[in-house]
């Protein structure tokens, strides 16, 4: 069985679909809007991108669930500037001062990993 590439740049322009309250192109959503939130994650209990839990727990009907470890080759974090798919030990194999996107350099909140722990089983 082969890997999915550790880093996936989208097929086209607009990538997959974000749901939840998004405000911009770039993934920021009514509860993170800052110049460096622009993470969308896909999440493991739908197979669907989020901005964040707070629009996840808004917009689904089910509870949220976490990555497993054992499936950190999936590509579940989408950069909202360029749309590139990263793996989740990709996205959290990122310097954890100054993370940005492998693809396009897009800086993504450090302070997102203060959460990760909602994402991924870590």
């Amino acid at each position: 069985m082969t890997q999915p590439d550790p880093v996936r740049p989208a097929a086209d322009e607009s990538g997959p679909a974000v749901l939840g309250p998004v405000v911009d192109d770039q993934t920021r959503c009514a509860h993170w809007s800052g110049p460096t939130d622009v993470v969308a994650i896909r999440f493991a209990c739908c197979d669907t991108f989020y901005p964040c839990l707070s629009c996840h727990a808004e917009t689904a009907v089910h509870p949220a669930r976490r990555w497993p470890r054992d499936a950190w080759d999936t590509p579940a974090v989408l950069c909202g500037v360029c749309r590139t798919e990263l793996t989740v030990a990709t996205y959290l194999g990122l310097d954890a001062d100054a993370p940005a996107c492998p693809q396009c350099g897009a800086a993504f909140n450090p302070g997102c990993a203060r959460h990760r722990h909602h994402y991924f089983e870590v």
